[in-house]
This record gives C-alpha cells, sequence and structure tokens, in this order.
C-alpha cells in the first residue's frame, strides 16, 4: 500500500466495468457506454475515437490502431487496423532522389489509415449498441469543444512547428498553440463522423472525405488514389505469446513490434532481476543492455507479416540465451544499430474490462506529434506518417513497397496466468514500448508492486546511443550508471504513459492510470 502522505494516486477498484486511457473525458464516455448496455469493445471504441479529438496530437481517424480481445474461457485474438503504402510507392524512386530514410512529415510518410476500418468491422462483429450510438460523444465533443489539457497542451506547444498548410488552420488558435483550457473544436472531423456512422466505412474511404484526403495529399507530392482507399481493410490476427516469473504475455503479432517485448523478457531471464533494487542501478543497466539487443533484433526481423520470415528465431529461447551472454554486467555496451524508424512517443490506449470480463486492449495513433503534420484541406483529418516507418534500404524485410504495412511500434497487450487473461494493459511511448510492457510486467513479477505503484515507478530507456533516464531516479543512480559508460540524458519528456486493469481472482477489477499523462481509470 502506498504512503498517503506523499502525493500520487490510488489505484481504483469497482465490481461492474471498467475503463483506463489517458484522457478522463474519453474514460467517462466509455463507461458511460458500459451503463446503457454496452459491452466492453463498444466502450473502447467509443472512447478511442474521442481521444482523437482530446489528444489530436496523438492519434485521429487519419491514424491506425491495434486491438487484442479476449473473453472468457476464449483465447486473445486480435485484429490488425495498419494501413499500407499506396499502390504507387516506389522505394527505389526515393533512393534515387538522394533519401536514406523517408522524411517524416512528407506526403511519402502517409500510408493509408486503417482504424476507421478496424473500429467499423469491431462495432459490426463484437460490439452491442452499433456505430452510430458509439460516435456521437466524439460528434457532440468536436461540435462543442473539449477544453485542453495539461499534459496535452505541452505535447502540442512541442509538436505544433510540424503543422503545415490546411493543418495550421485547423489545428491552432490565431497561429498559436492551444493552451491549458482553451476549447479545441473540429467540426470538419464531427460531419465526416455523421457521415461515417451513417454510410460505415465508406463514409470515409469512398466519396466526398476520402477525395478530400487524396487532393490534399496530391498537393503535398504525394501518390495516393482512391482504389488505395476504398481498398483499405484491417484482419484479424492470432496473439505471439510469451512467459515470465509465472506469467504468460500475449502480444500483437507482427507488423507491430511486441515480439520485442517478449524477446527483452527471455533476455532478463537470465539475471536474478528480483533480487536487485527495483530502483537502482544494476536494474537499469541490465534492462538497458538487453533492450540494445532486443530492438537490434526488431529492427532486422519485423516487417509485414507477408515478410516476417524470423519470428520463431527472434523468439527461441536460445536466441535469447546467446544474446544475454554478450551482456556485460560491469561496462555498457556500445548503442546498437541506429533504429530502422523513426522514434516517436506519440500514441494513444485505452483499455477496457465489462462485467462479463470481456477484456479490450485498443492502441490508436498518428505515429509522431500530429502525425504528417499535413491535414485535408475541407475536413481538417490529420493524415499519420506511419510510412516513416519503412526502410529504404534493399532487400530488407521492412522495405517500402506497394501495398505493404511498415513495421509498427503501436502494441497492446494482455498478461494471463493459467491461461486466463488478468490484465489488458499498454503503455505508450513509440519505441519505449516493449521496454515499457517488460518492466511494467517485471515490477509486478519481480518486485511484487501494487498496479499504481508500478506504472507510478520512474523508467529508463537505451535510445539512440543514450540513456534516457526519468527525474524520479535518484542523482545517485544516475552517476552510477554513467560510471558504467552510459550517456545519461534526462528528458523534459517523461517515458511512456501506461493503462491497465487488473482483473482480480476475486472478481474486483483495479485500474492504473498514468500520472505522466492527463487521464484516469474509472469503473462502476
Amino acid at each position: 500500500m502506498r504512503d498517503f502522505h506523499y502525493p500520487g494516486r490510488s489505484a481504483v477498484i469497482a465490481t461492474n466495468g471498467m475503463c483506463a486511457t489517458s484522457h478522463p473525458l474519453a474514460a467517462g464516455v466509455a463507461v458511460d457506454i458500459l451503463k446503457r448496455g454496452g459491452n466492453a469493445m463498444d466502450a473502447a471504441i467509443a472512447g478511442a475515437v474521442l481521444l482523437g479529438i482530446c489528444e489530436p496530437q496523438m492519434t485521429g481517424i487519419g491514424g491506425d490502431c491495434f486491438v487484442l480481445q479476449s473473453r472468457p474461457g476464449e483465447p486473445v485474438r486480435g485484429l490488425n487496423g495498419s494501413g499500407c503504402a499506396p499502390a504507387a510507392a516506389n522505394a527505389a524512386a526515393l533512393r534515387n532522389r538522394g533519401l536514406t530514410t523517408i522524411p517524416l512529415r512528407s506526403a511519402d510518410a502517409v500510408t493509408i489509415p486503417c482504424a476507421i476500418d478496424a473500429f467499423c468491422q469491431l462495432a459490426e462483429r463484437e460490439g452491442k449498441l452499433g456505430l452510430d450510438a458509439l460516435l456521437q460523444p466524439a460528434i457532440h465533443y468536436a461540435e462543442e469543444g473539449v477544453p485542453v489539457a495539461a499534459r496535452t497542451a505541452f505535447d502540442w506547444k512541442k509538436d505544433a512547428a510540424a503543422l503545415q498548410g490546411a493543418a495550421r488552420r485547423h489545428y491552432l488558435k490565431d497561429g498559436k498553440p492551444l493552451k491549458p483550457g482553451e476549447l479545441f473544436r473540429a467540426p470538419g472531423q464531427a460531419e465526416v463522423l455523421r457521415r461515417i456512422a451513417r454510410d460505415g466505412r465508406d463514409g470515409f474511404y469512398r466519396g466526398e472525405v476520402a477525395e478530400d484526403m487524396i487532393a490534399t495529399l496530391h498537393a503535398h507530392g504525394g501518390v495516393h488514389a482512391a482504389e488505395d482507399f476504398a481498398a483499405a481493410r484491417a484482419f484479424a490476427t492470432e496473439p505471439v505469446d510469451g512467459s515470465y516469473q509465472g506469467y504468460e504475455l500475449s502480444e500483437h503479432p507482427p507488423n507491430g513490434q511486441g515480439a520485442t517485448a517478449l524477446l527483452l523478457l527471455n533476455i532478463l531471464k537470465h539475471f536474478d532481476i528480483a533480487a536487485m533494487d527495483p530502483l537502482g542501478a544494476e536494474r537499469a543497466h541490465i534492462e538497458a543492455e538487453a533492450a540494445k539487443l532486443a530492438y537490434d533484433a526488431r529492427n532486422r526481423f519485423l516487417a509485414d507479416s507477408d515478410h516476417t520470415t524470423r519470428l520463431a528465431h527472434m523468439l527461441a529461447p536460445e536466441t535469447a540465451a546467446g544474446l544475454a551472454a554478450l551482456i556485460d554486467t560491469k561496462r555498457a555496451m556500445p548503442a546498437a544499430a541506429p533504429l530502422s524508424e523513426a522514434i516517436h512517443k506519440d500514441t494513444v490506449y485505452i483499455t477496457v474490462v465489462d462485467r462479463d470480463r470481456m477484456a479490450v486492449s485498443l492502441i490508436y495513433s498518428i505515429f509522431h506529434g500530429f502525425g504528417s503534420g499535413i491535414a485535408s484541406e475541407k475536413f481538417g483529418i490529420l493524415l499519420q506518417n506511419r510510412g516513416a516507418g519503412f526502410s529504404l534500404e534493399e532487400g530488407h524485410p521492412n522495405e517500402l513497397a506497394p501495398g505493404k504495412r511498415p513495421m509498427h511500434t503501436i502494441i497492446p497487450a494482455m498478461l494471463k496466468q493459467g491461461g486466463d487473461v488478468i490484465m489488458p494493459f499498454g503503455v505508450m511511448g513509440g519505441g519505449y514500448q516493449p521496454t515499457g510492457h517488460a518492466r511494467l510486467v517485471s515490477n509486478l513479477s519481480d518486485f511484487g508492486m501494487e498496479l499504481q505503484s508500478a506504472i507510478d515507478a520512474p523508467r529508463c530507456f537505451a535510445d539512440g546511443g543514450v540513456l534516457k533516464v526519468e527525474r524520479g531516479y535518484d542523482a545517485a543512480v544516475r552517476q552510477a550508471l554513467a560510471d558504467l559508460g552510459h550517456k545519461i540524458d534526462v528528458p523534459d519528456t517523461p517515458l511512456g504513459g501506461a493503462q491497465a486493469i487488473r482483473i482480480d481472482a476475486s472478481g474486483v477489477l483495479i485500474g492504473g492510470s498514468d500520472p505522466r499523462k492527463d487521464g484516469c481509470a474509472l469503473g462502476y
């Protein structure tokens, strides 16, 4: 139990249903949907779409999603709601322009948004209330306005320079980022959502809305076509699984990076993490070294599922054993190969569990802050820059190609015990996410932390040749890590943002929500 003399928050406890996410309005809407008779999928969709209005720098209908879901006694199932490169995409043409990576804020980085198709499929197949009802809260707030929350305003200011063309009109106020408490309205998106509510996916992928996105992309040099949007489809997936200290972890398969979290935990099994100080230099060092190796494997092997051929090797016990043997407990290794995708920290995550213990783990993103920075002229749909996750290296499994999905950083997860789901969770934060998954699982299993404490605990992340260390670590720990050879950076922006719901054996739901974000867990 936490010490109530100190600032912090308690876990939220309820019995009938619960949502944990990064904005309280979305959490409130999700719980309201549950009270109206909707199930966890209904609530997750309604909350997720609203997050695109509450946190437009993080996500929106111009982005992608991944979803894991479970019902008691049934296996975890997945849905891949990530979009493809356009049919006219050409890696060689970009290389001929002298490019070695895809420019982050360009039409070349825009893949076809697929989240809306995923939401339409899930509402029809898994939901109870119907898509029309689920979109009404987001339509209301898009028209009436959402007061900008503190963390959202922090990110808005940090990423506003990415906005270009019509996006500046739709997402700035008098040419400036919105401040805490100012109302953000998106009447164009409200109209798009009304059309989707009425016409389903065709309201987005065909007709005037699609034409608005395509015309905007062409004006920015894009090669996207109406056929690319009409062909966008989410598809069912089977999770990849691993184990750690009595728990089983289900992750979304490639093109997501969930296998990286499993490899990282497999490496950590070779060290007595539980014997270490949870906030000490020894644990931080071992985790950082394991992450360098796991991410190097990710960059080599993970891509579109049709192009990922060495997943079994990546997850094999002998692979983890060989990598663990490379770790020097007394010295940091040089940074592994540069990351093959652009790291970002801009994603939203929502998890919902209902009274029947259906659990949904949903992550939804436009990639970098404000995505590509390109918004459609009429409706103001911000377009993701997921294509920046492709490699331009000829022959690489993740090389840009027509109709191909890029390697994605966003990953939802489910923690299981004895085969039963006990905790849907996610840890936002781009490249940090596999490390965040591993650390949260380790906090719970190795150190027996309560859920909210496990989320609150300070974090570090080996990223791009530096070890990012949050201010929650003591100065002595930072110095000890520097003495081991790590280049220490204390970032202005905290690492990640976790949300989780623990399904207790007693039947109680325990929700944890990251104070690094604006959100909360709510139940009833």
